[in-house]
Order: structure tokens, then sequence, then C-alpha cells
């Protein structure tokens, strides 16, 4: 088998089996998803078979790897500080605990840390669906210093998403108002919808809104809101079940675009 050894290694959310030279140069890599082995030389065909072996499950294509997508193009093109795609949940919220984590003892937590809290939790729901053939962007920023917490694109179509920490408190939603425990009620729900609407102008395409309630106690829905969805943390992986209304490339293609920061300049 000539020292062919083979290493799992996570790219874009999937696994890969690579094949490697003793001298770490790649031969082939198995794409699980797509039970595909992609030869990059083919005179080493039966060896590299030999060697995946242990981790095929079923009936594999071997060939050449494909012809990238325009997707794939202009993701590989892309400038790494125009790529929204390696912002973390709550990035901006990161970031700026960085620069001022505040005060080490003060009487109440510091909000930004809830609000951090809550964008995480979601985030790494939504990043779950991604076996599902879904994409998700975190912390987009828009033009004005507001920002999409998350933007979920996959099967179902386009969502922003929106997070509030709600820290086993009674939520109540009137209309566009929402109201946290004893708060007074604020109509959150416009500023959700708006940030959907700038989404859908940058992408040319409709999205959704979301707004999703981390850790609530109990939510009354008394007038149900227009054109915005209201969820729960635990109910986020019900959104895989969504589908029929984008192909898979077509969600390849939208990610590339809004990935590109310079997607979003102009909204």
């Amino acid at each position: 088998m000539n020292g062919l050894r083979v290493i799992p290694a996570w790219r874009h959310g999937q696994e890969r089996l690579y094949v490697c030279l003793p001298d770490g140069g790649n031969v082939a890599w198995y794409d699980r998803e797509t039970a595909r082995v992609n030869l990059l030389r083919e005179d080493r065909e039966s060896e590299v078979l030999t060697a995946l072996g242990p981790f095929l499950t079923g009936p594999v294509t071997v060939g050449p790897p494909p012809v990238p997508t325009s997707a794939e193009l202009a993701r590989l093109t892309l400038h790494p500080d125009d790529d929204l795609a390696p912002n973390r949940p709550g990035e901006q919220l990161l970031v700026a605990l960085e620069r001022e984590p505040g005060p080490p003892h003060r009487l109440r937590p510091d909000p930004r840390r809830r609000a951090l809290a809550a964008e995480q939790a979601a985030g790494a729901a939504l990043d779950r669906l991604d076996g599902a053939g879904w994409r998700t962007l975190h912390s987009v920023p828009l033009p004005g210093g507001d920002r999409i917490h998350h933007l979920l694109i996959g099967p179902g179509g386009l969502f922003a998403v929106h997070t509030l920490p709600a820290r086993r408190q009674r939520v109540h939603v009137t209309g566009p108002l929402v109201g946290l425990g004893r708060r007074e009620p604020r109509p959150l729900l416009r500023r959700v919808r708006a940030a959907a609407d700038r989404a859908g102008h940058a992408l040319t395409a409709e999205v959704h809104a979301v707004l999703v309630l981390v850790d609530p106690a109990h939510v009354t829905v008394r007038e149900p809101p227009r054109s915005v969805r209201v969820l729960t943390d635990g109910e986020l992986p019900g959104l895989a079940r969504l589908g029929g209304t984008l192909k898979p490339a077509d969600v390849e293609a939208l990610h590339a675009m809004a990935r590109d920061r310079g997607t979003w300049t102009s909204v």
C-alpha cells in the first residue's frame, strides 16, 4: 500500500477522509455525504480504495474532483477580511467584551454577557442543522452599527434570526410588542422585521424574520405577530423539517453571496 494514510478532517461542516502519502501530500479524499472518492492520482486508485476500505459503508463513486461551481469559485477568491463565514455566534459582543471587559465586581451581571450566552446557544443549535443542508452565518454587520444575529439559509428558505435572552422569565407577545418579565413591552418585532427586510434587499430574495427566545419560563402570545415567527431555542431544530423552497445549488449560491461583507454595505 506504499504507506498511504487516511486522515479525517472537517471542511465546511462536513467530514472528509483524506488519503495521504508519507510526506503528507494528498492523493485522494472521500466525501461521506456524497459517497464519492475524489482521485488526484488516478494511477493509485486501487491503493486508495484499499486504504479507505475500513471506512467505506456502501457503494461509492470514484473519479477526479468535480469542477468547482461558481459559488465555490467565489468563495475561493474572497479576501479573508471580507469573509463573514468564520464569524462566531455573538462575534461583535465577544470583540466588545475583549476590548472593554468592564469592572471585575459589579452588583448586576453585565447584560452583554447574557446576550452573548443567548446568541451562542441559538448559534450552536443552528449550526447543528448543517448536516440537513442548511448554512448559517453569525453576526452579519449592517450599515449604521446594527447586525443580523444569525442568517440561516437552507431548503426551507432564508431566515434572519434575532435572539433574546429570556433567562427563565415570562415573555408576553402582543402584536409588535414583546414584554420580558415585569419590564415595559418594547416594539422589538419591528426591529426584527426591519433586519429581515434589509437582508432581503441585499440578497434579492425573500427573507423570513424569526425571534428566538432563549430559556424562557413561559411564553404567551396574545396577538400573533405579523410576518415574524416567534420560537424558543428548543424549537430551532424544527426548522430542519422545512423544505421545498431552495435547491442545494441555490443554498450554496446564496451562502456564497451572503458571506461576502461587500454584499451588506448598501442596505
